[in-house]
């Protein structure tokens, strides 16, 4: 099989420094490394193919060869002199120490900084239709005064003379030697003598930072919205954390949410029910008129279609479910009372037909008690 190109395989032009070429394998190693694609060979070709290219492409005498005769050039000086692969290997523990929190082979330690986690409130309408929300963040960001160095201005940090630089000291424990973070300097391979007024030689100061969160429409609670960059500053030079912004949605006086669906109680009156009529039923969008057959139940559900939630990983629209609820009447005069009992007593000469279930249930209780029904048995 042909080799692709060692610029193409980076994506970098053919102009690109050395720099630019590393940060370009930086982020192909993290994306396509073992590590974090197990069992997946397609990965470990393009890792392996990556590394290939960040070797030529950051080594000048392999890339001079390569820029005249391409990979035939390259194949021919291979058993020349100076064609070694320590700039790659420093390289690769550049990579890796970003990927696991430090750097190897005695470089001082680089520490990502720490993620964040904001807790996000939001109304119903907020999470089902989206909307761009501002809020603020407590976090530790790089000191402004001393660039993140720790010194006062004017003054720099000096090498750690317990490491000499390194970040890391050996310990012997019997016949192992065992390689550690520096106890002084903490694994930065510096220590400021001079610390700066502003940070106190942190190199990082907490201050409350304004970001605008865009909310995506159909979040429920739970749900997490990352911000990359945003969290606290890397220590040592090393990247910043992430904010991960929780959304969490308030109870609704009126509706129930179940993923994408809605519910909500449709209060309907005693007249309504028995002989049919219209009511208004409030939706996220505005009021919508519901028909109330003649000799509605109370409990009965009626669906109002696409009146619930899109959900935010896509799929079809939710419904709105509306159960109906009888409503009693309350604070009668006299005149409604007695209009009521000459209603019931008018019912009253035909029970079977004006009140079907209230006949069923009465004479499946008297068959309880008269023996009708089957007894359950006891063990003695």
């Amino acid at each position: 099989m042909a080799k692709r190109d060692y610029y193409k395989v980076l994506d970098v032009p053919r102009t690109a420094t050395e720099a630019e070429i590393k940060k370009a394998y930086r982020r192909l190693a993290m994306k396509y490394h073992p590590d974090r694609n197990p069992d997946d060979r397609e990965a470990e070709e393009s890792f392996k193919e990556a590394k290939e290219a960040c070797e030529v492409l950051t080594d000048p005498q392999k890339r001079a060869a390569y820029d005249q005769y391409g990979h035939a050039g390259l194949e021919a000086a291979r058993g020349r002199a100076g064609f070694s692969g320590d700039s790659f290997s420093d390289i690769f523990g550049e990579v890796f120490g970003d990927i696991f929190g430090g750097r190897r082979g005695g470089r001082a330690q680089v520490f990502r900084g720490a993620d964040l986690r904001y807790e996000l409130e939001l109304e119903l309408p907020q999470a089902v239709f989206g909307q761009q929300v501002e809020i603020e963040v407590p976090r530790l960001i790089e000191c402004e005064s001393c660039h993140g160095t720790g010194a006062a201005k004017g003054s720099s940090p000096v090498t750690c003379d317990t490491c000499g630089g390194a970040g890391q000291v050996r310990v012997s424990q019997g016949f192992f030697q065992l390689q550690q973070t520096c106890p002084r300097c903490r694994g930065a391979g510096t220590v400021v003598r001079n610390p700066c007024d502003t940070c106190l030689g942190q190199g990082r100061v907490r201050r409350t930072r304004k970001l605008s969160v865009k909310v995506p429409p159909g979040v429920d609670s739970g749900d997490r919205v990352r911000l990359s960059g945003e969290g606290e500053a890397g220590r040592n030079g090393g990247p910043p954390g992430d904010l991960y912004v929780e959304v969490h949605v308030r109870e609704h006086p009126i509706f129930e949410r179940d993923g994408e669906h809605l519910s909500c109680e449709v209060p309907v009156s005693f007249a309504t029910a028995a002989l049919g009529g219209t009511v208004a039923v409030p939706t996220l969008e505005g009021d919508v008129t519901l028909k109330i057959p003649a000799e509605t139940q109370s409990g009965r559900v009626f669906r109002l279609r696409d009146k619930g939630v899109k959900p935010v990983r896509g799929g079809a629209r939710g419904d709105l479910f509306c159960r109906v609820v009888v409503e009693t009447p309350v604070h009668l005069s006299a005149e409604q009372r007695e209009l009521i009992r000459r209603l019931e007593d008018s019912l009253r000469t035909q029970p079977a037909r004006h009140a079907p279930r209230e006949k069923g249930f009465l004479e499946g209780v008297r068959r309880f008690f008269s023996g009708g029904e089957e007894q359950p048995k006891h063990s003695r």
